[in-house]
């Protein structure tokens, strides 16, 4: 194990094979439903969530990771000899997992160092500094230079999304500025992006085709000529959409590194299905 140990939370939509890559642990949402409480990717995945979701009566709701479960996290790897943690988690303006983490370091028992990164982004957002980070750690960094590296990451990442309405993170209290969207034409398809921690809109355009267009304009507008550049398309239950963006975008850019990534059930009960997002770092060497 590196000497630095990297804990993330469920929202980063990380895929599971590269958190197994470099042993990152993870502490999960809770997907709430009809009296089900779910742990998010492990008691329900993306595809039986979406499933679920196009004919569900009644609704999700979702709450942060807890600190009981942060604790045992950190616990156990105390347990396996780990002295640094660095937890890397998605902005505290849309989940309040920096404070069930901030709860669990109050409430560890174990001789174990915890430092804390807010990446004032969510999903792959988060997800570009969080592996930035654990390639510093298995390289064997110190915990200042792994949190430096993380913290440097996050100022060269962004996220911009395609909703295929604005129901769910309205009905979350995600909205942030797409507020002023709510009561304009229901077939318009906004898109969103992540600034400073908060959700907030840019334009709406009259077909998902026209959206996914400007997405990737928007993205290349936002590289603005930097490289290298680490591309990630995100998608709730679109699968084929998101390769058609990400081929789309990569042809712009010409990424070092690509990466599709399911939307967890935790953060699909706020998008919606139908979601496609561009992640994007850029500019960062290392």
């Amino acid at each position: 194990m590196s000497k630095v140990a990297i804990v993330i939370d469920s929202t980063t939509n990380l895929p599971l094979d590269v958190m197994k890559q470099y042993d990152i642990r993870e502490i999960h949402s809770v997907v709430i439903w009809s009296g089900e409480e779910l742990l998010d990717r492990v008691d329900i995945q993306p595809t039986e969530f979406y499933q679920r979701l196009s004919t569900a009566a009644e609704m999700p709701t979702t709450s942060q990771a807890t600190p009981g479960e942060a604790k045992e996290v950190l616990e156990q790897l105390a347990s396996e000899g780990v002295k640094d943690v660095l937890a890397i988690h998605l902005s505290d303006k849309l989940s309040g997992t920096i404070g069930s983490m901030e709860q669990a370091i109050a409430l560890k028992e174990a001789d174990i160092n915890v430092e804390i990164v807010n990446t004032k982004s969510a999903s792959m957002g988060s997800g570009w500094p969080i592996l930035m980070a654990a390639r510093a750690a298995e390289a064997g960094k110190s915990m200042a230079e792994v949190k430096a590296v993380a913290e440097a990451a996050c100022q060269h990442t962004g996220l911009i999304l395609v909703v295929d309405t604005l129901e769910f993170l309205h009905r979350g209290g995600r909205i942030g500025g797409a507020q002023r969207f709510i009561g304009t034409a229901l077939n318009l398809k906004p898109i969103l992006e992540v600034q400073d921690g908060a959700i907030e809109a840019l334009e709406r355009q009259r077909t998902t085709k026209k959206a996914y267009n400007r997405l990737v304009e928007l993205t290349e507008e936002r590289i603005g000529g930097r490289s290298p550049v680490y591309l990630a398309v995100l998608h709730a239950n679109a699968a084929d959409d998101a390769q058609k963006v990400l081929d789309m975008v990569a042809a712009k850019v010409n990424p070092v590194e690509t990466i599709i990534a399911e939307v967890s059930p935790s953060v699909g009960t706020h998008t919606g299905p139908g979601t496609v997002g561009v992640a994007f770092m850029a500019g960062y060497e290392g």
